[in-house]
């Protein structure tokens, strides 16, 4: 397939796009409010100036929070997985903007399809309104709300000579408090970073540090709304639309790669000032060079050195910092680590700047030899959809399945065998010896089920389970084999393992939960069964197949992202595996169980799965669930970590390991 569509037909589909497009407008355009706002002003309807244009600013504001909300939202039910071929990828990418087009007018009603002047944005972007509002309740005698007002714009806009003298004379009014002069725009990670600093030179170490680290939460998240604006419509400037006439992979192509421009410019958006051009220069690094000599400062050499060697993760060498370093180090006696958000965070950039430099490459068929697009000779335009095409396969190879990293691990299934994203199913992950234990291990066991229930999710299976901590404690008591509970924890890391590789992830996959199950048939219970071993379910969210959706919100485990099934055996009748659609009825794959046998997936609404009835036998597995989020890692893995360094380094056997045998699952 060539990705070419007849004009005919891209044309029909936007027209019948136009006409199902819902009436109901839920927000009067903001830039129809401000029009009034400012008609009112020259008719010195002062009341009507602030009633408008206040409701222009909070109309802007909701119109951004709601694009934020409906691009990462579709982006979670949509997500690039194995996708290589045309009709996957595009089918995502098409699939993608529906969903944002029909989340925003749902909310926003028809304003989200509504145009605004560039004049507008720019008026709204140099806090424009904000002049006007400080006019008009100055007229009204609202001097308190004319100081915050003019205070906004100044930040601004700090060349306004008028303004500044204004300012001057509300400091001198006596209903004119300090908290009056507030920037109702500020942005929450720089309005942190300025305070932090201020403390931070006043010698307040501790307050400073509490800000700071208040700066840098707020900045990730900037960071993710700002890529999130950038997913919409982009400006082909240079273009003639009316002769632009490529295929879609090289729309596809240059779409990409102004999304990761404007994305990568969210580096530089986030460190600049309201009203400068300029970013603050070492903007983001700067926190950590701040936080780690605070942290000394108030005695917390462990936080210092990891934000120190944070810092060498931008500048790798810089000697003032790794004398730094070399200091905490010998004063803590050990090493440290850097923080995994930041490590992620630059190792993203890094994937940016790569693909960036080939669409530079790309693009600068124009402008470094005076090419227009459209080319003179064939062997030109040949030249430069070779350029777009290597451009959009550079982007898909971060969308393919990584290296398997063991080389016994073969690949059965991918995501568009499975019929569906970010899915992998895997053989001989584990050996049959190693499985005859694990099963054997989890026999022995015999745990409590699942949080005490014996039959959690139906009254025909018993349901047996324990954890790596459980099935540790037990090895060193001497009531299991301690090579098997070892080969339970090692097996579990391999998966662990496989998963971030295979799925290309960026930042470390931790541990949420790992159990190694059992569901056995009841004998005299299984005729005419019509339930499912495990319901329909999706791991972080809460499914509803009626709406179609899955909430991500308690009491779902929100900050799942992959999951995994590492099988131990298949000599049992039932027991498949299903991946179904958010209807919860619709199989769209099916896996049959046996010894190796890894199935991975990420944890959203994407992939809604269920067992169903074991009708006879024993059905064992490892179940793991994982976090890219280590605040939420499974505390009981993080215990089964010491007790693996301490089995590995025989430094306590004097001393007797701190394991209580009464631990609950």
């Amino acid at each position: 397939m060539d990705g070419n569509f007849p004009p005919a037909l891209i044309l029909s589909v936007v027209l019948l796009s136009a006409v199902l497009t819902s009436s109901a407008a839920f927000l009067e355009p903001y830039d129809l409010l401000y029009d009034n706002a400012v008609q009112a002003f020259y008719n010195g309807d002062y009341r009507n100036v602030v009633r408008f244009m206040e409701g222009a600013l909070s109309t802007h504001r909701e119109v951004r929070r709601t694009r934020v909300r409906c691009r990462l939202r579709c982006q979670d039910q949509h997500p690039f997985g194995k996708t290589f071929s045309d009709l996957r990828f595009f089918d995502v990418v098409l699939r993608r903007a529906a969903c944002m087009n029909r989340c925003i007018e749902e909310k926003l009603g028809a304003q989200s399809v509504h145009k605004v002047s560039e004049d507008v944005v720019q008026d709204f972007n140099r806090r424009i309104p904000y002049n006007y509002l400080q006019l008009a309740y100055q007229k009204l005698k609202q001097t308190d709300k004319a100081a915050a007002a003019a205070h906004t714009y100044f930040q601004a806009n700090p060349e306004h000579v008028e303004m500044g003298q204004d300012l001057e004379q509300y400091k001198d009014l006596q209903n004119v408090r300090e908290e009056h002069f507030v920037d109702r725009e500020a942005r929450p990670h720089q309005h942190s970073f300025t305070a932090a600093v201020r403390l931070y030179d006043k010698g307040d170490y501790d307050a400073a540090v509490s800000l700071f680290e208040d700066a840098l939460l707020e900045y990730y998240k900037a960071d993710v709304e700002c890529r999130a604006l950038c997913q919409g419509p982009q400006k082909f400037e240079g273009h003639d639309h009316l002769r632009y006439r490529y295929s879609l992979h090289e729309l596809i192509s240059d779409h990409f790669t102004q999304v990761l421009h404007c994305e990568h410019e969210c580096v530089r958006d986030l460190a600049t000032r309201p009203g400068r051009l300029s970013p603050m220069e070492n903007y983001l690094p700067l926190h950590y060079d701040y936080l780690q000599f605070a942290y000394f400062k108030v005695g917390r050499l462990e936080e210092a050195l990891q934000c120190a060697l944070t810092y060498l993760l931008f500048h790798e060498g810089e000697e003032f910092m790794t004398d730094n370093v070399d200091y905490y180090r010998e004063m803590l006696g050990h090493d440290g680590k850097p923080r995994e958000k930041a490590a992620w965070y630059l190792r993203r950039h890094k994937q940016e700047l790569e693909l960036l430099l080939i669409g530079s490459q790309t693009m600068g068929v124009e402008f470094t030899e005076g090419v227009s697009y459209q080319h003179e000779t064939l062997k030109q335009t040949l030249d430069y959809q070779l350029h777009n095409i290597l451009l959009l396969c550079t982007m898909l190879q971060y969308l393919l399945g990584g290296p398997l990293i063991y080389d016994s691990v073969k690949l059965v299934q991918d995501s568009v065998a499975l019929n569906g994203t970010q899915r992998v199913l895997l053989d001989q992950v584990i050996s049959e010896d190693e499985c005859a234990d694990l099963q054997q291990l989890a026999v022995t066991m015999a745990g409590d089920g699942y949080r005490g229930r014996m039959s959690p999710h139906t009254p025909n299976e018993k349901f047996e389970g324990a954890t790596v901590l459980k099935t540790l404690q037990y090895g060193y008591e001497g009531r299991v084999p301690m090579k098997s509970a070892r080969l339970f924890y090692d097996a579990s890391e391999r998966a662990r393992r496989i998963i971030e590789s295979y799925f290309m992830l960026n930042s470390t996959l931790h541990f949420s939960y790992t159990h190694l199950v059992c569901r056995t048939a009841i004998t005299g219970q299984q005729d005419h069964r019509n339930d499912l071993s495990h319901p329909i379910h999706a791991d972080n969210c809460l499914l509803d197949p009626e709406a179609n959706e899955c909430w991500k919100e308690p009491p779902a485990y929100t900050y799942r992202d992959y999951s995994a099934l590492l099988y131990l055996n298949g000599d049992f009748e039932g027991g498949e595996f299903i991946f179904t659609e958010m209807d919860a009825k619709t199989i769209t794959a099916s896996v049959k169980p046996k010894c190796g046998r890894l199935v991975g997936f990420s944890s959203g609404g994407e992939n809604p799965h269920g067992v169903k009835a074991v009708t006879s036998g024993q059905r064992c597995a490892v179940a793991l669930w994982f976090t890219l989020d280590p605040l939420f890692r499974e505390l009981e893995r993080l215990q089964a970590d010491e007790v693996i360094l301490a089995l590995d380094t025989q430094s306590v056997w004097n001393q007797g390991l701190n394991i209580n045998p009464k631990d609950e699952l």
